[in-house]
């Protein structure tokens, strides 16, 4: 498996097929060591262009639902560009509160401001944060706004919701949740899942806190 982040190796060439699905841009691209398959978040590319291609996150025996197809071995980066251009950084690896995942190849920017009221018997997004230790591995039910949605990689859903409480500043206004089901940015959905903590999926992509296995109600 390739190392983290920048430390990633990258490979050059012509890309020979492409195509859009949930979210993101899947590209074939010719190399001296064969042709490697990547996606990553939408970006404008046609078949012929030169691109560089960051070598993270590889995926055996992957399928894509949206597409219905089966990839060997494809991978999932962050960092991609035009011949030439510098890549994107890295994103940063986990700390005492940032998130970043295999769904997140751009940040969360949409901020919910106005409080949601908690489900019956629920908890918060920030009180999920503040408590993330004795939470792990344990039921939670957070009711929040859907403000990013990423569908169909390594078998789940990827979404992130908010509810009003929290900081933006260190995170802690924004849950990931990963589900069967899917959501729709500005649903207002109410959540129950098992609470995993330090999940490190690596290439750069961990998690000091992530609810796990969700159902998914609207409000």
């Amino acid at each position: 498996m390739p190392p983290a982040g920048q430390g990633a190796p990258t490979v050059t060439g012509p890309v020979l097929e492409t195509m859009n699905a949930s979210s993101y841009t899947y590209v074939r691209v010719k190399t001296d060591a064969g042709d490697v398959w990547a996606a990553s978040s939408e970006f404008k590319v046609a078949v012929g262009d030169r691109i560089t291609v960051a070598l993270e996150m590889p995926m055996e025996n992957f399928r894509s639902e949206s597409l219905k197809r089966d990839f060997p071995l494809i991978y999932f980066t962050t960092r991609v560009g035009r011949e030439g251009e510098a890549l994107p950084a890295s994103p940063s690896a986990m700390s005492s509160h940032g998130q970043t995942g295999a769904a997140d190849a751009r940040a969360v920017t949409a901020q919910v401001t106005e409080p949601i009221q908690p489900a019956p018997g629920g908890t918060t997004v920030a009180n999920v944060w503040a408590n993330r230790k004795a939470l792990a591995g344990k039921p939670v039910t957070v009711r929040g706004k859907v403000v990013k949605f990423n569908g169909g990689i390594m078998g789940r859903n990827w979404i992130h919701i908010q509810d009003g409480t929290g900081a933006a500043a260190d995170g802690t206004n924004d849950l990931l949740i990963t589900s069967d089901a899917g959501a729709k940015v500005g649903d207002v959905i109410t959540i129950t899942g098992t609470v995993a903590i330090d999940k490190d999926f690596t290439a750069g992509y961990a998690y000091a806190v992530l609810v796990e296995g969700a159902k998914i109600e609207l409000k």
